[in-house]
């Protein structure tokens, strides 16, 4: 779509570019003197490679929007297939961390059990001290 605008934005430069030429012939103003035609030989040189300038620069934006689109569908299939084994790898990992985490919840679970008795025996007696310094 993109190329089809460039080559008709292409194609209608050099179509006025061909009337304004057509138009200054029928007034005969360039025909008359050699110079003159020499000139305008030269200006059709120069918008000849000016033409083949822009429709290569269009043609090679295509031919580059084209090749990205498919290195994208060609690298799809594979980003798909990564996706998949990390997602499984993933879930290997959990499934053996799960019983690991399990394990030290269960041997560390007297040692906080263990913590948390202390930090009550010293809590209950600061207040008990508390309350004897108030009587």
């Amino acid at each position: 779509m993109f190329a089809f605008a460039g080559l008709h934005s292409a194609t209608m430069k050099f179509s006025l570019i061909v009337a304004v030429v057509v138009l200054a012939l029928a007034q005969g103003s360039f025909a008359q003197d050699a110079t003159d035609l020499e000139r305008l030989s030269q200006y059709f040189e120069e918008v000849k490679n000016k033409m083949t300038q822009e429709l290569s620069e269009i043609l090679r934006n295509q031919d580059l929007a084209s090749q990205a689109q498919s290195i994208q569908e060609q690298l799809q299939p594979l980003v798909t297939k990564i996706q998949e084994q990390v997602k499984s790898v993933a879930t290997n990992v959990e499934e053996q961390i799960r019983p690991m985490a399990a394990d030290v919840q269960t041997q560390m679970q007297p040692m906080f059990d263990s913590f948390q008795k202390q930090v009550e025996t010293i809590l209950q007696t600061l207040t008990d001290q508390a309350r004897a310094i108030g009587n």
